[in-house]
């Protein structure tokens, strides 16, 4: 359903990615882990193109795009790409402006130009979806980073995308609030929603998660069962980075 080849991502003479290659199967949930600055958000952004590899392939869906130094894909083809992803920020991204149900609205209106009352409708199922139908009128500024974030789940949701893309959504978050967030892409991964998880948090990763991808340097250490990654990984280096989890049931949904 998704397909990497030989990704290869360059800011400058910087490598920050470097022959990945990962394939992520339709309705599964796979974690992107590593430390800082090992490429988990950069190759979270190439899969819906907000950052262009510099070499290599990309195939989502029906739809595919090679890439090579100095030229970028035209329009229509990322776009194409992008249609089929939602996305959610570590810091929410809300529109600040919009209340909760018009945040949920606002791609539906936008981009598929649906008439008002059936975006409204869409939105309404959606933040009922996440807990939050009572907020549906209210301001961003008013609500909780929990409550904030689980509408940018349900806005990322309103154009119903093959795949969800999660960059650290629970980072910005203290565990009370991040456990909130946790308990709704737990029930999305239930429903069999295709997610890709950008996270430091490893408790998240092993509670949702059915497959692990471990970068780091840009590079691709290790990938496999969450369940083999977290208990008995191949790799030394893999062993000592999960050593981390300390409290593996904090998150008992």
């Amino acid at each position: 359903m998704i397909e990497l080849r030989n990704i290869v991502k360059r800011f400058g003479e910087t490598t920050v990615l470097n022959d990945i290659n990962v394939a992520i199967a339709e309705g599964t949930v796979t974690a992107l882990v590593g430390p800082s600055g090992g490429g988990k958000s950069t190759l979270l952004r190439c899969i819906n193109l907000l950052e262009i590899p510099t070499s290599g392939t990309l195939l989502l869906g029906g739809e595919s795009l090679t890439f090579r130094p100095g030229h970028r894909p035209g329009w229509p083809a990322i776009q194409a790409i992008r249609r089929q992803t939602g996305m959610v920020f570590q810091n929410f991204q809300l529109f600040p402006h919009r209340t909760a149900i018009e945040n949920v609205m606002e791609g539906p209106l936008t981009v598929l130009n649906w008439p008002k009352d059936k975006a409204r409708q869409r939105a309404g199922e959606l933040l009922e979806k996440v807990g939050l139908s009572q907020k549906a009128d209210a301001w961003p500024s008013t609500l909780s980073g929990g409550q904030q974030q689980r509408v940018a789940i349900a806005r990322a949701l309103a154009m119903s995308p093959r795949v969800l893309l999660c960059d650290e959504p629970t980072s910005a978050l203290d565990p009370e609030l991040a456990l909130e967030v946790v308990d709704v892409l737990s029930r999305l991964a239930d429903e069999g929603t295709t997610m890709v998880i950008a996270t430091h948090d490893l408790r998240l990763a092993s509670r949702i998660a059915r497959n692990v991808v471990f970068l780091e340097g840009g590079l691709v250490v290790e990938t496999g069962p969450s369940q083999q990654i977290f208990t008995n990984p191949a790799q030394e280096r893999t062993k000592r980075f999960v050593s981390s989890i300390t409290a593996p049931q904090v998150y008992d949904i």
